[in-house]
């Protein structure tokens, strides 16, 4: 079954065009926020932003890790190399420990950081050839094969209780139209487990701008889900269940380091006779312990019409929408010989066609979540189904907010690009001049 998702409502007048998700659901409950609290009291932090860039070339490093050492705490830079991460006063005496595939993983003390303009460097990690040869798997597929077998002892097996930032935007060609920012608690299950995971909505923001949207109104259903069930290694029947892992052909294309781990880089495609579309990517893969630390992977869109019914449901009938580009991105991450779930992110790019009109209109949509803190805990500390959130919840008709510039108070979140900080600038600024009216 492929990963349908994200899923987009289009509004074009008064007609509704569904692009539709993995599956459907409805509304949410408030739920009690653990991260950086200690017996309901927030506990004083401090504030650190800045750059991580690779050390030879100056280039910034997009979705590196930092971690504060000793704990659960992180954050991850975003598509610019910037970072923000807020770090409780008690731990201002612990380094912040940075990683990113194939370089060399650097401790930085804490109390060594400004609170603006840091800039950390990490060194390439080079590979050697012997570290190559050694038992090196000659079956690209097998190694697949046995990294998704080992997962129930590779991978978390005590349910926790992360604390994740999850922001969506949509694009009007490359006018931001819509931003929605959440904090979620996501109650993780076992990776042995098939029960799935559950979110509750602890605080969020949004703002619309449907003026730009011409003559549609777009909005993302499904919220954070659509990030989550990016985790193929809790959710492997979406990408690589047993039965479609012959669809595919995998081959090794290159080695990296990273925390010292040998990691081969596994390229797969759908094969040609296949004509469904599926998947082609990168798997990162730990070869001595058989582990997928990330991957990187996107839909193969050569059938526009086939692709388009993977997400459309209903639409006008003189209008015509397909996807261009449907790529997901998911990373790793490993507390005391376990790894569990840490990033994911959605990108789709998609075009509308009227049938009266002599241009097209493409938009774009970016989902991203990072897990920021998380605690183990008993297998009956689940929230009650009314306090979930649905998996057909719209985040932009729920979230309210914006206005205070300090919103997220203690919470990491992922630092803005540009174009969003600037677009939160303008949101502030206009909202601050509805209140002066108002009064």
């Amino acid at each position: 079954m492929p990963l349908r998702i994200p899923s987009l409502i289009l509004n074009l007048k008064h007609n509704a065009l569904l692009l539709s998700a993995i599956c459907a659901m409805a509304l949410l409950g408030p739920g009690e926020a653990f991260a950086f609290q200690q017996d309901g009291v927030e506990v004083d932090f401090n504030e650190y932003s800045g750059e991580v860039k690779e050390a030879s070339s100056n280039k910034s490093l997009v979705f590196a890790t930092l971690t504060v050492e000793g704990t659960n705490i992180s954050t991850i830079t975003n598509t610019e190399g910037n970072f923000l991460l807020k770090v409780p006063k008690a731990y201002i005496d612990k380094n912040v420990v940075v990683s990113f595939l194939g370089y060399k993983t650097k401790k930085v003390p804490i109390a060594s950081l400004e609170r603006e303009k840091n800039e950390i460097s990490l060194e390439v990690s080079v590979t050697r050839l012997s570290e190559i040869n050694v038992n090196a798997p000659k079956d690209a597929l097998a190694l697949v094969k046995e990294t998704l077998k080992n997962r129930d002892e590779n991978y978390f097996e005590d349910p926790a209780l992360m604390t994740a930032f999850y922001r969506e935007t949509i694009k009007r060609r490359r006018r931001n139209v819509s931003l929605a920012e959440a904090v979620v608690n996501i109650y993780k299950t076992p990776y042995s487990s098939t029960r799935d995971d559950a979110v509750e909505l602890y605080k969020a923001r949004k703002s619309t701008d449907y003026s730009k949207l011409d003559t549609v109104a777009l909005k993302l259903q499904g919220g954070p889900y659509n990030t989550l069930y990016v985790d193929m290694m809790k959710y492997p029947e979406y990408i690589f269940s047993e039965e479609s892992l012959s669809n595919y052909k995998f081959i090794f294309d290159r080695s990296t380091m990273t925390n010292d781990r040998l990691i081969y880089v596994i390229k797969f495609n759908q094969h040609e006779g296949i004509l469904e579309p599926l998947y082609r990517g990168e798997l990162y893969i730990d070869v001595e312990n058989k582990i997928l630390t990330g991957a990187i992977f996107s839909l193969n869109i050569t059938d526009r019409d086939k692709a388009a019914e993977l997400f459309v449901r209903r639409k006008p009938a003189k209008v015509d929408v397909w996807p261009t580009e449907v790529s997901y991105r998911v990373d790793y991450r490993e507390k005391d010989g376990k790894w569990h779930y840490g990033y994911s992110s959605v990108f789709m790019e998609f075009k509308v066609d009227w049938a009266d009109k002599w241009f097209n209109s493409q938009y774009s949509m970016t989902a991203e979540m990072a897990i920021t803190d998380w605690e183990r805990v008993s297998k009956t500390e689940r929230p009650k189904y009314r306090q979930r959130i649905k998996k057909s919840i719209i985040l932009s008709d729920e979230a309210s907010g914006f206005s205070d510039p300090d919103f997220w108070g203690e919470y990491n979140i992922i630092e803005p690009e540009k174009s969003i900080e600037s677009a939160i600038r303008k949101i502030q600024r206009q909202l601050r001049r509805d209140e002066r009216n108002s009064d």
